[in-house]
């Protein structure tokens, strides 16, 4: 039960760790360095969905012959469709910067960012809750390594996450702690949803397939809606791409090593 109450705070650290970087850097994070960090967030998600969520899903489905991929198919769709019906309840933040204008536009930028991200994170700490709800299962297609080296992967896109939002903030004359606090908030949700994922799929177990592809259909959604956008944006995209490979590249790694 310890290593997966750590495993459900290492993303939340990530995040706010990224966040401290406010007490430490100057100015604001350049617009080449957040794009080469947006691609690398975005090559790790789509990796963790791939190896730890898609593969696992399909593998614990296998009893059902040439079936076996509906699970994964009908789960990967909820999520999709769960953000999809988020997307239109919380602006996203590439829609919350072109909307925030005039003289309240600090504070809605603000809150929209710290919201954008913490929609982000809700399919991630899912995501880490139902790998570490299918160890405790003892499905012998989740390991604790390809666990630990989910929430590895995903504590490291949340580093930029986390310094994305305090950066920014301490730039529109926010307080340092209060840039640093507002970046650890929106990684709040990551260990919560992680916990409830894990209570649900342990009281039902056969549906672990389902949530294994929900949580990466809700996490490609985000890579496909937001990151990818925001890592293509403007002039030099290459840096964005070239930092997805990485990005991707280091997880599959890790997944496979620690699997």
């Amino acid at each position: 039960m310890n290593a997966v109450i750590t495993g459900l705070l290492i993303p939340f650290i990530g995040t706010s760790a990224g966040a401290a970087c406010v007490f430490f850097l100057k100015k604001d994070l350049k617009r080449g360095l957040q794009r080469a960090l947006t691609g690398f967030a975005a090559g790790v998600m789509v990796a963790a969905s791939i190896w730890s969520l898609i593969v696992p899903a399909i593998e614990q489905s296998s009893a059902m012959g040439q079936l076996a991929f509906l699970p994964a198919f009908l789960g990967f769709w909820a999520g999709i469709l769960f953000l999809l019906l988020l997307d239109h309840v919380i602006p996203h933040l590439h829609r919350s910067i072109d909307q925030a204008e005039g003289p309240k536009s600090h504070l809605t930028r603000t809150a929209m960012m710290v919201l954008a991200v913490t929609l982000h994170n809700i399919p991630e700490g899912m995501a880490v809750g139902v790998v570490y709800a299918g160890l405790l299962s003892g499905s012998g297609n989740i390991t604790a390594g390809g666990a630990l080296a989910l929430a590895l992967g995903i504590a490291i896109q949340n580093f930029p996450e986390g310094a994305i939002i305090s950066m920014p903030l301490y730039a529109e004359g926010k307080s340092k702690p209060k840039s640093f606090w507002l970046g650890v908030l929106s990684g709040a949700v990551e260990p919560v949803f992680g916990a409830l994922t894990v209570i649900v799929a342990g009281l039902v177990v056969p549906a672990m397939p389902y949530l294994l592809s929900f949580a990466a259909g809700a996490m490609l959604y985000v890579v496909v809606e937001e990151l990818i956008p925001e890592m293509s944006a403007g002039e030099h995209s290459n840096i964005g791409v070239v930092s997805f490979a990485i990005g991707f590249s280091l997880m599959m790694a890790l997944d496979v090593a620690l699997g």
